[in-house]
């Protein structure tokens, strides 16, 4: 799934290309989600807002409202792009993604266990939703390790697993709801409200595991062609895919955060960024951190604006777009009847 053929200069040339393309759709989207809203804001009037007229109501929505919509958006869905790459790439499974295999459920679970026990210190919710990613993760890895379980039974356990944390969060709830004000918000996902506060630390763990995405690119690589050859090349496989699930747990942990519990991006992203990239798991990462990016903010738009004047969660409108998708990768991969191995 990570392979890295050598491609033509044709094929280069695409690649390169595709990655420009993405780039330009996070500079759009970003200024599309700025300026569209339940007040409209056109392009003119946004940079004079901004640069001329910083005291006005059109600079205070932009600034209090727009900007850590558009941030927050764009940073959770590069994160889940690139964690959902690995997540895939690691488990050998193209129905893994940090929500489907339940990695953003356990890092809910402990983001909201933080909440709870500690209210007011939002700094504690990026490091408990990490520490719940990775004990989610290395769960399902053992499972799919262990008993060699079938792509389907890895997605169904992963479902199993996502309603039990769901269950606690519901428990959690119940005995603190005080200070989980806004609790159904996190659990549908959503930027609603958000404000830049909210995204540190989150916005650094998140820069520090897309760093290392990069940096174990040529692991990932090396681990597609099978233990053996891994091991023949002098890799460390069981190091290198610790390190690996270790940076995507990071990524959907700090996500999870402040967005909540986005589902599909982490499915959806690597698909269409594979589909235009064959290089190698350096330019897929990068294609799936931008094409997540700029994905998650064209949604956040949506929601604002599909049913205006009201507004829903951006996490509905993700599930709209993510539940087909979903059932024609299950149609297409049909692992349950011919019982791939994980």
């Amino acid at each position: 799934m990570g392979r890295c053929p050598a491609v033509s200069e044709r094929d280069d040339k695409k690649e390169k290309t595709f990655i420009i393309i993405c780039a330009l759709c996070v500079v759009i989207s970003a200024v599309i989600g700025i300026c569209f809203g339940s007040v409209g804001i056109s392009a003119s009037e946004m940079l004079r807002a901004i640069f001329f007229e910083g005291e006005s109501v059109n600079a205070n929505i932009i600034m209090f409202a727009r900007v850590p919509r558009v941030a927050a958006s764009l940073l959770a869905g590069c994160a889940l792009a690139v964690s959902g790459v690995i997540i895939q790439a690691v488990l050998e499974n193209p129905l893994a993604a940090p929500s489907i295999i339940g990695v953003n459920s356990g890092a809910g679970f402990f983001a909201v266990l933080a909440m709870a026990l500690f209210p007011g210190k939002m700094s504690a919710v990026p490091a408990a939703a990490f520490i719940g990613a990775v004990v989610t993760v290395m769960a399902v890895y053992l499972i799919a390790v262990k008993n060699g379980a079938s792509k389907i039974t890895l997605v169904l356990a992963g479902v199993a697993v996502s309603n039990l944390l769901g269950a606690g969060i519901d428990t959690i709830t119940t005995f603190f709801p005080d200070s989980l004000n806004g609790i159904t918000d996190f659990k549908i996902g959503g930027v609603i409200g958000i404000s830049l506060s909210k995204l540190y630390p989150a916005w650094i763990y998140i820069a520090v595991g897309i760093a290392a995405a990069l940096l174990l690119s040529g692991e990932l690589d090396i681990l597609s062609l099978g233990d053996k050859t891994a091991k023949s090349l002098g890799l460390n496989v069981r190091a290198s895919r610790l390190a690996l699930l270790m940076a995507a747990a990071l990524l959907a942990g700090a996500a999870v955060s402040f967005a909540g519990l986005i589902s599909f991006i982490g499915l959806i992203i690597p698909h269409i960024a594979r589909h235009f990239i064959k290089s190698g798991s350096r330019r897929l990462i990068l294609a799936s951190s931008l094409l997540g990016a700029s994905f998650l903010s064209f949604c956040d738009v949506l929601s604002r604006v599909i049913f205006a004047p009201y507004e829903i969660q951006l996490g509905i409108v993700v599930s709209y777009i993510g539940v087909p998708f979903f059932i024609y990768l299950i149609m297409k991969k049909r692992g349950g009847r011919h019982g791939d191995r994980a």
